[in-house]
């Protein structure tokens, strides 16, 4: 979208050009808008699950950026012979469940035939103007926190080869279908200036949307790789199960990335693991980590400190 001119409506807060979850425009008055639009082809083969999933994943667009999600409308595509009606209600199902879940309004939506199965939704939220978490805020010393394990995708591609264990696969399923709500009424409820970034990880993987992140803010993040949480069980997936986002994010984010040599190479592809409905990655305030850690913690949020921010560098991002 580089060709796309700038543009000059002062009510624009957020757009595409910091690689945001979601765009933001203020009113003349009170909240602003906070609007996102996701859906992607099914990632298990239950269809009820893959609608709770879709709709966990759109609505993570909001919450990352601070707000809360109020309605959405259903995106769909479905093949228009030899496939079951039955499938497509149980998907819409899963997902309606889900939004009721989240307290957002189903208004409707739009359909077409398509012969690979496709469902998500636009997503409409609120979120003050001046609370707005963007990629854009994070600053050298910041404590950087994720909200959910990782190793999504190779689970996912374990699943379409009939290699992923039932454990496995169930423990990414309660991953994937829970809101980020939580952890971001957790955020909310802070001070301001408490967290000065945030971004949820999907499909460019840990790394991929770290990267935005830094770019945005003109600093480098310093992950530990041995620190950030993996999905139980994943790791003995990674060698034979690697999906194709994961080599694209590879191919696009690696030149910026300086890993140490003696990290195992499976567990550095599980940083470009591209995630579906992927926690919040979070940069606080050294001085309020702590309170940050606290708020999540009482919330039922586990999240775990995975790095800090530096001084933007050579490079932006340093895995150790």
């Amino acid at each position: 979208m580089s060709s796309i001119p700038v543009q000059q409506d002062p009510r624009i807060l957020i757009d595409f050009r910091t690689s945001d979850d979601a765009g933001v425009y203020k009113w003349a008055a009170g909240q602003a808008l906070v609007q996102t639009v996701d859906f992607f082809t099914p990632i298990v083969d239950d269809p009820y699950t893959y609608g709770q999933i879709a709709a966990a994943n759109a609505l993570s667009d909001i919450y990352a950026m601070g707000g809360r999600p109020l309605t959405a409308l259903a995106i769909a595509g479905f093949p228009q012979t030899d496939f079951d009606p039955a499938i497509i209600t149980a998907v819409f199902a899963g997902g309606f469940d889900k939004l009721r879940e989240a307290g957002v309004a189903l208004l409707g939506g739009h359909t077409v035939r398509d012969n690979e199965v496709k469902f998500g939704y636009a997503v409409t939220g609120e979120v003050e103007p001046d609370r707005v978490l963007s990629n854009a805020g994070a600053q050298p010393g910041d404590v950087l926190f994720l909200t959910k394990a990782i190793g999504t995708g190779i689970v996912g591609t374990a699943i379409k080869a009939g290699h992923a264990p039932e454990a496995i696969v169930a423990a990414a399923v309660r991953s994937m279908t829970q809101l980020n709500r939580g952890a971001a009424e957790a955020l909310r409820a802070l001070p301001a200036g408490h967290v000065r970034a945030c971004t949820d990880i999907s499909g460019f993987g840990l790394v991929g949307h770290s990267s935005e992140l830094a770019v945005a803010s003109r600093v480098t993040l310093r992950i530990n790789v041995r620190a950030v949480p993996l999905l139980t069980g994943v790791l003995a997936l990674a060698k034979g199960n690697r999906p194709g986002g994961l080599a694209s994010n590879l191919e696009y984010f690696e030149r910026h990335v300086l890993a140490e040599a003696d990290i195992d190479q499976d567990l550095l592809w599980l940083m470009y693991d591209p995630q579906t409905s992927g926690g919040l990655f979070i940069a606080a305030a050294a001085e309020h980590a702590a309170a940050v850690d606290s708020a999540l913690m009482r919330a039922g949020i586990a999240a775990v400190q995975v790095g800090t921010v530096g001084p933007y560098g050579s490079h932006l991002i340093q895995l150790s």
